[in-house]
C-alpha cells in the first residue's frame, strides 16, 4: 500500500503484523501499577473498543501484557510500517487543505528526530502526548483525509470524538486534553485515568499539534538567559566577539530541555548541561545543539576553569545526576553566574527527575516496582540540589526557577527553598527564596507588553521558503521598530538579531520552522506579509500558531501568570477566553489543556493553529484572531494592575478604536494603611 492509501485506511480490517520492541528508540519508563484488577479489565475493554469483535480475542492477551509490562496500552502492533516524518502538504491526501496541514503537524510531532518518545506518542515532557494510542492516531489520520471545509473534528484526550457537521468559519479541529474535573487532578489520578485510556497529557504543544522541535524553547531560553546576564551586569554577546566569560549550570537535554545549550551558545556563555539519559546526551550532541561530551566530574571541572579563563562561548554536555555537579563546583569554586533547572519535575515520580546516587537503569526498575522508595530517593536529591544552590546563591550565582516546578517540588520534599516566612503565609503571599525566570524576566519584560512565541512552519517542506519567511520577518520587525516607543525597543532589537541568525544557528530539527517574540501589531504584521507572498506565488502555504506559555494562552500561577499580584494568578479564566475567542474569530484548530510544563493541576493553558492560503478571507481570520489572541492577556494583566500591561492596553486602544477595555483605578498605599 502507498502511504496515502495508509492514511486513508485507518484501522486495518485485517490485523497487521505485531510489531518488534525496538531497543534502539527512547521509550517512555514504565508507568507504574496503579490499577485495581477491576480496573485492569476496564482498561482492557476500553482498549478493544476501537477494534471489530472478530479481533478481539487475539488482541486481549498482547494488550494484557503492555498494561503489564509499560503500565499503558500503547497498541504497539499499530504503528505505521510507513516513515514518520511531516511530508511536504501535498503528500497528504486530503479533500481540504486545512486538514491535510494538519496532518503535517501531527507527523512532525512524531517524527522521531522531534518525539522524546515516539512509539509512545510523547513529544516532550515525559508524558506529553499526541495520542493515548496507535488506534487514536489511525482513526485521526483517516478522519482529516476524509473530512470537509464545513466538518470540525472532536478530538477528546487524544480520542477522536468524531466528524461533525459546522461550517468554513468554524475550526477544522477541536482539541481538549486532561480537562479533569478538578477535585480529580492529582498526580495519581493522571496515573490511574491515563491508563484506563480515557485522558491523557497534551503538555502545551504536544497535545496540539504545534511542537516544532526544541528551536521553539531555545528562542524562549535565548531571550530568557539574555536578560539574566543584564540582570548580573553582563552584556550579551555578539557573533564574533569573545564570551561574557559567566557559566550558567542547568540540566536536562529532553524535548524542551535540550534547548539551553544552544540558547547558551548564542547568549555568549558556557553553558554546562547535566543529563543522565545517554540517549538524550547522544542525540543532542549529534544534533548540533550542544557542543562537547563529558562524563568524568573531575574533567568537567578542569573544562569549566579552562573556558572561564580563555572567556570561550561553548556549550557542554555532563552524562552523569546535576546534583553532583552543583556539590563538586561548591567544593571546588568554580563560578557559576547563573543556574537554573529544567528537568521535567511536572512528572517527578514517572522519569522526569531522577535522583542522584542511582543509575539510569536502577532508577527506571525502581520507579514502577517500588515507587515510594523511588519517591523518597527523589525527594531526598532535591534535597541535596536545593542545599547545594543555596551554597552558590550565596556566593552570588543568580538562580531562577525555569518553570519546571523545581521549586514547587523542592519545597514539598522539605528542602530549604521558601523566602522568609513563605512556607506559612497564603498562597497569593507565599513566595519562594528565588523568582520565576517570569516573574523577574518574561512576565515584566515580555507578557505584559504582549511579547510572546509566534512561530510558524512552511506548509511545503522547501528550505527556501523558511529563507524567504525568515526574510519577510526580519524586514517588518525593523520596519516596526523604527516607530516603537522606548519601552520595546530591547525586544525589537533581540528579536531582530535572533531572526537574522536563525538561518546560521542550524535551529531546524523537524518541520521548516521558525519562531520569534512578536506582539500583536508584529504578529499581525508578520502574518498579513506572508499571506500577501502566498497569494503572489512567492511561497507555499504557512501554518501560523504559538506555544501555549505566551500572553493570554496559559493561567498558571507559579510560571505565566506567577507576576499577576491582585490574587487571580490562581483563576484559569483568561486560558478559556482565549481558546474560544480564537475559535469564533478564525482559527483553524484551537486546543486547551489541563497540566503543561509545571504539572497535572497546576495549569490550564490554550493554543491555536492557523493555515495561512493567500486568500482574502485568511486576510480577515489572521487579523481578527491575532489581535484577540494577544491583547485578552494584557487586558488581564493590565487589570492585575502590571505598569507595563497597563502601558500596552492603552497603546492597543489608541490603535484599534473599537477596543475599549476597563482599566483599573490606583489605590493609595495610606488609605489601607489603617485598616
Amino acid at each position: 500500500m502507498t502511504f496515502q492509501e495508509q492514511i486513508k485506511e485507518g484501522i486495518p480490517s485485517e490485523l497487521p503484523d505485531a510489531k518488534v520492541y525496538d531497543k534502539t528508540v527512547n521509550h517512555a519508563p514504565r508507568r507504574k501499577d496503579i490499577l485495581s484488577p477491576k480496573e485492569k479489565k476496564l482498561a482492557l475493554r476500553n482498549a478493544l473498543r476501537y477494534f471489530d469483535k472478530k479481533h478481539h480475542e487475539a488482541l486481549l492477551p498482547e494488550f494484557a501484557e503492555e498494561l503489564r509490562r509499560y503500565g499503558r496500552i500503547y497498541m504497539y502492533r499499530f504503528r505505521p510500517d510507513y516513515a514518520m516524518y511531516a511530508r511536504p502538504v501535498d503528500e497528504y491526501p486530503a479533500r481540504c487543505r486545512q486538514a491535510a496541514a494538519i496532518m503535517l503537524m501531527i507527523q512532525n510531532n512524531l517524527d522521531p528526530a522531534v518525539a522524546q518518545h515516539p512509539h509512545e506518542l510523547i513529544t516532550y515532557g515525559g508524558n506529553g502526548a499526541v495520542f493515548q494510542n496507535w488506534a487514536q492516531y489511525r482513526l485521526v489520520m483517516q478522519y482529516l483525509s476524509e473530512m470537509t471545509e464545513e466538518q470540525t473534528l472532536v478530538m477528546y484526550s487524544g480520542h477522536p470524538l468524531g466528524v461533525f457537521p459546522s461550517h468554513r468559519e468554524a475550526p477544522r479541529v477541536v482539541v481538549t486534553n486532561g480537562m479533569m474535573i478538578p477535585n480529580y487532578s492529582a498526580p495519581d489520578d493522571w496515573e490511574r485515568f491515563n491508563a484506563l485510556g480515557v485522558t491523557q497529557y497534551g503538555q502545551m504543544t504536544a497535545g496540539s499539534y504545534m511542537y516544532i522541535g526544541p528551536q521553539g524553547i531555545v528562542h524562549g531560553t535565548t531571550i530568557t538567559v539574555m536578560n539574566a546576564l543584564r540582570k548580573i551586569g553582563k552584556t550579551p554577546s555578539v557573533p564574533g566577539e569573545e564570551g561574557t566569560g559567566a557559566v550558567f549550570l542547568t540540566s536536562g537535554l529532553g524535548g524542551m530541555s535540550g534547548a539551553q545549550p544552544k540558547a547558551g551558545n548564542i547568549a555568549g556563555c558556557i553553558t554546562v548541561c547535566a543529563e543522565v539519559n545517554p540517549k538524550a546526551v547522544h542525540t543532542r550532541h549529534s544534533q548540533g545543539w550542544v557542543d562537547e561530551v563529558v562524563t568524568d566530574l573531575d574533567l568537567l571541572g578542569k573544562r569549566v576553569e579552562k573556558a572561564i579563563a580563555a572567556r570561550e562561548i561553548v556549550s557542554m554536555a555532563y552524562l552523569g545526576n546535576i546534583v553532583d555537579v552543583w556539590e563538586h563546583f561548591d567544593r571546588e569554586n568554580i563560578p557559576v553566574a547563573l543556574g537554573s533547572d529544567q528537568t521535567s519535575l511536572h512528572n517527578p515520580w514517572a522519569g522526569g527527575y531522577y535522583p542522584a546516587g542511582l543509575s539510569f537503569e536502577e532508577a527506571n526498575t525502581m520507579m514502577s516496582e517500588a515507587p515510594q522508595v523511588f519517591r523518597n530517593h527523589v525527594q531526598e536529591s532535591l534535597r541535596r540540589q536545593a542545599a547545594a544552590i543555596n551554597r552558590h546563591a550565596a556566593a552570588g550565582t543568580y538562580f531562577f526557577d525555569y518553570g519546571n516546578a523545581f521549586l514547587l517540588e523542592a519545597s514539598r520534599a522539605g528542602a530549604d527553598v521558601w523566602a522568609s516566612g513563605g512556607q506559612q503565609a497564603g498562597p497569593e503571599e507565599r513566595e519562594f527564596r528565588y523568582p520565576s525566570y517570569v516573574q523577574d524576566i518574561m512576565g515584566p519584560m515580555c507578557f505584559d507588553y504582549g511579547f510572546g512565541p509566534f512561530r510558524w512552519v512552511c506548509a511545503s517542506g522547501n528550505p527556501d521558503d523558511l529563507a524567504r519567511t525568515d526574510a519577510i520577518a526580519c524586514e517588518i520587525l525593523e520596519e516596526i521598530r523604527r516607530n516603537s516607543p522606548e519601552e520595546i525597543q530591547q525586544q525589537m532589537a533581540d528579536n531582530i538579531r535572533w531572526i537574522r541568525g536563525a538561518q546560521e544557528n542550524k535551529l531546524v530539527v523537524g518541520s521548516q520552522a521558525r519562531i520569534l517574540y512578536a506582539d500583536a501589531e508584529g504578529r499581525m504584521k508578520i502574518a498579513e506579509a506572508f499571506n500577501r507572498a502566498i497569494a503572489a506565488g512567492e511561497i507555499g502555504e504557512v501554518i501560523l500558531g504559538r506555544d501555549h506559555h505566551d500572553v493570554s494562552g496559559t493561567d498558571s500561577p507559579y510560571r505565566e501568570t506567577s507576576n499577576i499580584y491582585d490574587g487571580s494568578r490562581f483563576t484559569a479564566d483568561m486560558a478559556i477566553h482565549n481558546v474560544i475567542g480564537d475559535s469564533f474569530r478564525g482559527a483553524t484548530w484551537v486546543s486547551i489543556h489541563n497540566g503543561g510544563g509545571v504539572g497535572w493541576g497546576e495549569v490550564i493553558n490554550g493554543g491555536f493553529g492557523m493555515v495561512l492560503d493567500g486568500t482574502k478571507e485568511a486576510g480577515n481570520r489572521l487579523r481578527s484572531m491575532l489581535f484577540w489572541d494577544v491583547n485578552n492577556g494584557i487586558a488581564r494583566r493590565s487589570w492585575g494592575r502590571n505598569r507595563e500591561a497597563v502601558f500596552a492596553i492603552n497603546r492597543a486602544m489608541q490603535m484599534e478604536p473599537k477596543l475599549k477595555v476597563t482599566l483599573a483605578n490606583d489605590v493609595e498605599d495610606k488609605l489601607l494603611e489603617n485598616i
